[in-house]
């Protein structure tokens, strides 16, 4: 192999890893947005206010005003969501250089990191139809789960990818797969319930733990907590469920909680236990401080 195609290839890795941390970057700074009410910072898309920045000048300001009336000005909100806009947009450069580094490269050419490229590719097209729709359609919950679900879905894809053009070897514990694919799968469900605790603005709905606000279970209505069909034409940020709604997502997280955080503690201990290979162990170790830190 020259010396340019070695070149090549270190600079792919490294973009990948660098992808890898700025995608994870865009999902705090996405969450940061959620917990500062500033995800219709900017009530218009792509831009903000009519503007790609929003002007500092009070004569600028009281011009972008004038495009939405109904809709005050809150400059650090505003800012706060172009950070996050443009972060992403980052993101969506950066991710298409490196399907065109790999693809362009003989040694990951494969079908597999084809089908991963399309996927990345398709999950970027939603995901940025899913930030649209955020503003768009006021904060409505089932477009804000969806848009931290695809945010989860990137960063898990482009991890797998810098795994493959890092050259990491299969690990062969075919014996495993069945419970770590179990745990994927529950801890996706598990944060999808926690994008619908967010969405729905019920985080504080149970005052104390784990009692919720002084009952072992309080009474639920699960029918209208996870209605996911809701008025399209309606501001949802502070959310709009009654009380009794919101209680009954947060009692169904915190069993989600109980059921995930269970089983990745027992399937980590296994693996400590069965497993010998090195970097299992260290990810089994990994799984446990954050299982552990969740808690």
């Amino acid at each position: 192999m020259n010396n340019h195609k070695k070149t090549h290839l270190r600079f792919t890795r490294t973009l990948s890893s660098c992808v890898v941390l700025l995608a994870f970057f865009v999902v705090m700074l996405g969450a940061y947005t959620r917990l500062t009410d500033a995800g219709l910072g900017c009530p218009d898309w792509p831009g903000c206010y009519g503007q790609l920045i929003l002007a500092q000048s009070p004569q600028g300001l009281q011009k972008a005003q004038l495009q939405f009336p109904n809709q005050p000005i809150e400059t650090h909100k505003a800012w706060t969501e172009m950070a996050h806009r443009y972060a992403a947009g980052s993101l969506v450069v950066l991710i298409i250089t490196l399907i065109g580094c790999v693809l362009t490269q003989a040694p990951y050419r494969s079908m597999l990191t084809k089908r991963l490229a399309l996927m990345l590719l398709c999950l970027l097209f939603f995901q940025a139809a899913l930030g649209m729709w955020t503003v768009t359609l006021k904060l409505l919950p089932i477009v804000v789960m969806g848009h931290l679900l695809g945010g989860m879905l990137i960063i898990a894809s482009l991890t797998y990818l810098r795994g493959v053009v890092s050259s990491l070897k299969p690990l062969g514990l075919s014996q495993w797969r069945f419970g770590t694919n179990a745990g994927l799968v529950i801890v996706f469900i598990q944060i999808a319930l926690g994008g619908w605790v967010s969405s729905n603005y019920a985080g504080i709905a149970c005052i104390g733990f784990p009692q919720c606000n002084g009952q072992w279970l309080p009474q639920l209505d699960l029918s209208a907590a996870f209605n996911p069909f809701h008025a399209l034409d309606m501001n949802y940020q502070g959310g709009v469920l009654n009380n009794q709604a919101r209680v009954s997502i947060q009692i169904i997280h915190r069993l989600g909680a109980l059921i995930t955080t269970s089983y990745i503690l027992g399937l980590a201990i296994l693996l400590l236990l069965w497993c010998k290979h090195k970097r299992i162990q260290c990810l089994a170790v990994m799984a446990l401080c954050a299982v552990i830190l969740q808690s």
